[in-house]
């Protein structure tokens, strides 16, 4: 399979190619974002969004390590025990990478082993109405 030779629709009046629609469908935030993004500072204020009814669940309920937005609480609570959250838990257990690492890489320096970060699900809060 190759990549798509069409370019545009019928009614745009700028092309697009289509191939690159579909790569970009599915994007994610990466690894190193999302490490950015579980620092106390940067969770606090995405876990505690103001509402904004152009998001889905109001941006009330966000799953930190997925960078996803879920209905309700329901939702999240099960999307924690899918294996596509345990899977993205284990990966980002991970410390990412930085350019002194990859200058040792290369042989700039000499060789120092992998670190791992402490990574566990996010407590949710139940809110009784």
């Amino acid at each position: 399979m190759g990549k798509s030779k069409q370019i545009g629709n019928h009614n745009s009046t700028r092309k697009k190619s289509i191939g690159k629609t579909w790569k970009t469908k599915n994007y994610t935030k990466h690894l190193d974002q999302i490490h950015a993004d579980m620092k106390p500072s940067a969770a606090a204020k995405l876990l505690k969004q103001e509402v904004d009814y152009d998001v889905t669940g109001s941006a009330q309920h966000y799953c930190l390590h997925c960078a996803r937005y879920f209905v309700d609480l329901k939702a999240l609570k099960e999307h924690f025990k899918t294996k596509v959250h345990k899977k993205r838990i284990k990966r980002l257990k991970e410390e990412p990478y930085t350019q002194a690492e990859a200058d040792r890489a290369a042989g700039m320096g000499s060789y120092i082993p992998h670190k791992t970060v402490e990574v566990k699900t996010q407590e949710v809060e139940e809110k009784m109405d």
